[in-house]
C-alpha cells in the first residue's frame, strides 16, 4: 500500500508535464501520481516513472468525476487532489501527511505560480505570463514571441486563509490571519480555492468524495470545506509547507474546461441547495454553526439567537371543517409558542384574528398574507395554509439570508378522497414559504399593487422567486430546505390550484423529478391514526 496518491484531473493542460515532473522531484514519501487525461491526450510527453499512472478518456467525463475515478483506483492511506498547473515544496507530501488526523482536511500554504514570461525574439523584452502578445512594447515585433519558463512561486503573493460569502462564492480572507486563532503553523481555515487538498482515503469516501451533481467543476473549495466542517471534522492550513498555483483569469489565458454560464449556475444552485438549505445528509452541524465558528465573517449577517418567529395563517373559510380543525389543532400543537396571526374572510377563534371583506380569489389571498405580515411583530415569518398539516420540524428552520425566499420542499401530497400520496423532489408552494418578515412585506406590497392594477395571471404565479418570466413581481431569488419530516398537503375539492396526479399532466417533465407514489400509512414522522381519523371523518 502506498502512503499517498496524488490525483490530477487534466484536460488540455499545457503545464501538466511540468507539474508531474515537479512532483516527482519533490516527493519524499512512498507517493504515486494518478493522472486522468479527461477528453484529450497529454499536450506534451509525460515523464517516465513507475510512480506515475494515467487514465485516458477520449470524451471528457468532467473534473469531479475524473478525480473520483482516480481516488477509486488508489489503495493508498492518503489521497491529495491537485490541479495540473502547480509547483510544490520539497517533501510536501510527508509534511502534509504528518499533520493529518483521521477526520482532517489539510491544505498547504498557497503561493501564486509564476510559470513563464513571453520573450520577444527580436529584442529580448519580457512580459509576464498571459495570452500570446500582439505587439512588443519595446520594438515593432508583432509575431515572434517565445515562452520562457520560470516555474517559481511568487513569494509576495501568499494565501493562508479564505472563506466563502453568503452566496457561497470563494473569497480571499487575509484579515483572518491577524486573529489569535490564526497564529501557529497549524490553523483552522474556513474555505479554500479547491486547487489542492489532502485527507485520508477512507475519509474522502466517508464524506462522499466529490459530488458529481454539481457538474464538472465549480464550487469545489466550498464543497470540500462544508463537508469537512459540517461532518464533524476539521479543515486546516499547514504553513510548514506550500504549493504554488497558476491562476489564469485573462481572456485567451483561461481554464481548459469549457466555461459556460449554465454550468457555473448549475454548480452554484447545487451548492446553495446543499449548504444554505442544510440538505447534506451526512451533516452533523448546520451551516450556521460554521459561520458562528469563524464569526465575524464578512458578508454573513447571521440571525441572533433571540430571533423571533411568527406564523401567518390565511384562509377563505371555504373548506371542510374537519380539515380546517385538524390543521389548526396541528399548528397549535407544534408552533412552539411562536406568534400566530390569522387572516380570514369570516371571524375565527385562532391566534390573533383579523378579517377582510373581499371576494375569494388570488388578489384576496395576497391581501390576506400582506395584512398578516404587517400585523405580525416577528423577525421571521412562516406562511401557513388552512389545508396543510405542518410537522414541528418545519418551524425549526432559520433563513440564512434576509433577501431570499425559502421553501420547505419536504412535502407529501395527500389525496383526501382515497389516501394516496405523491412525493416530488422540488415542490415549492406558497404554503411552505418562509423568510424575513420585512423582506416578505416588500414583496407582497408590490404583488398586491400589481394585481390591483393589472389583474392576476398564472404568468405571475403564486410562489415568489421561483421563475424569471416577465410577469414576475421582483428579481429576488428563492432557495429550498428540507425539514426532518414532511408536511402533508391535503388535496381536496376546493384547493385553489388543481392537483396533477399523473406525470403526463405536467407540461415540463423536469417538475416530475423524484416522482414517488404511496399511501398515507407510509408517511414518515406522522401518527398513522391521526391521518386515518381525518380521512375517515371526511368519507362519512
Amino acid at each position: 500500500m502506498k502512503d499517498l496518491s496524488i490525483l490530477i484531473p487534466a484536460r488540455n493542460e499545457m503545464f501538466l508535464t511540468q507539474t508531474v515532473q515537479d512532483i516527482l522531484e519533490h516527493i519524499e514519501g512512498d507517493t504515486e501520481i494518478i493522472v486522468v487525461l479527461d477528453g484529450a491526450p497529454a499536450v506534451s510527453p509525460l515523464p517516465s516513472s513507475p510512480r506515475l499512472h494515467t487514465i485516458y478518456h477520449s470524451e471528457s467525463i468532467g473534473q469531479r468525476a475524473a478525480t473520483n475515478e482516480a481516488a477509486r483506483l488508489s489503495t493508498a492511506q492518503f489521497v491529495m487532489k491537485a490541479d495540473a498547473h502547480c509547483a510544490f515544496d520539497q517533501g510536501f507530501d510527508v509534511k502534509l501527511m504528518a499533520d493529518c488526523e483521521r477526520d482532517w482536511t489539510v491544505i498547504p500554504r498557497m503561493y501564486n505560480l509564476h510559470a513563464f514570461d513571453w520573450k520577444c525574439r527580436q529584442c529580448g523584452h519580457r512580459v509576464y505570463q498571459g495570452p500570446y502578445p500582439t505587439k512588443c512594447a519595446k520594438c515593432d515585433n508583432t509575431k515572434e514571441f517565445e515562452r520562457a519558463m520560470i516555474w517559481k512561486p511568487r513569494w509576495s503573493r501568499k494565501t493562508d486563509f479564505a472563506r466563502f460569502d453568503n452566496d457561497l462564492h470563494f473569497q480571499y480572507w487575509s484579515g483572518y490571519g491577524k486573529r489569535p486563532e490564526a497564529q501557529g503553523d497549524i490553523a483552522d481555515v474556513m474555505g479554500f480555492v479547491g486547487a489542492c487538498f489532502l485527507m485520508r482515503r477512507d475519509r474522502y469516501w466517508e464524506i462522499g468524495g466529490l459530488d458529481e451533481l454539481h457538474g464538472s467543476w465549480g464550487q469545489m473549495g466550498t464543497e470540500i470545506s462544508c463537508k469537512s466542517w459540517l461532518s464533524g471534522g476539521r479543515q486546516i492550513v499547514n504553513k510548514k509547507t506550500w504549493f504554488s498555483h497558476l491562476f489564469r483569469t485573462q481572456p485567451g489565458f483561461g481554464f481548459p474546461y469549457p466555461l459556460s454560464g449554465e454550468a457555473q449556475e448549475k454548480a452554484r444552485e447545487r451548492s446553495r441547495w446543499l449548504w444554505l438549505g442544510n440538505n447534506w445528509e451526512k451533516a452533523v452541524h448546520p451551516l450556521s454553526w460554521l459561520i458562528e465558528k469563524f464569526a465575524p465573517v464578512p458578508g454573513w449577517d447571521m440571525p441572533k439567537p433571540n430571533v423571533t418567529k411568527g406564523l401567518v395563517y390565511y384562509t377563505d373559510n371555504r373548506l371542510d371543517n374537519k380539515i380546517m380543525n385538524a390543521v389548526q389543532r396541528q399548528i397549535d400543537n407544534c408552533r412552539n409558542g411562536y406568534e400566530l396571526i390569522s387572516v380570514s374572510l369570516n371571524s375565527l377563534d385562532f391566534g390573533t384574528n383579523f378579517t377582510v371583506q373581499y371576494k375569494r380569489g388570488a388578489l384576496t389571498m395576497f391581501r390576506q398574507i400582506l395584512m398578516g405580515l404587517e400585523k405580525s411583530q416577528a423577525d421571521i415569518a412562516f406562511l401557513v395554509e388552512h389545508d396543510i398539516l405542518y410537522h414541528p420540524s418545519h418551524f425549526e428552520f432559520v433563513p440564512p439570508r434576509k433577501d431570499v425566499f425559502y421553501y420547505n420542499i419536504n412535502v407529501i401530497k395527500l389525496d383526501a378522497a382515497n389516501g394516496r400520496t405523491l412525493k416530488l423532489d422540488d415542490y415549492r408552494q406558497q404554503g411552505t414559504l418562509c423568510g424575513y418578515r420585512d423582506f416578505l412585506i416588500q414583496h407582497y406590497r408590490r404583488r398586491v399593487a400589481l394585481v390591483e392594477k393589472n389583474g392576476f395571471s398564472m404568468q405571475m404565479g403564486f410562489e415568489p422567486g421561483t421563475h424569471r418570466r416577465d410577469a414576475r413581481v421582483d428579481d429576488f431569488g428563492s432557495d429550498v430546505w428540507k425539514s426532518e419530516f414532511p408536511n402533508i398537503d391535503i388535496r381536496h375539492k376546493l384547493n385553489m390550484t388543481p392537483t396533477r396526479w399523473k406525470k403526463e399532466q405536467f407540461r415540463n417533465q423536469r417538475y416530475t423529478a423524484g416522482w414517488t407514489e404511496g399511501n398515507y400509512r407510509s408517511i414518515p414522522g406522522w401518527d398513522v391514526a391521526l391521518i386515518e381519523g381525518l380521512l375517515n371523518g371526511l368519507s362519512n
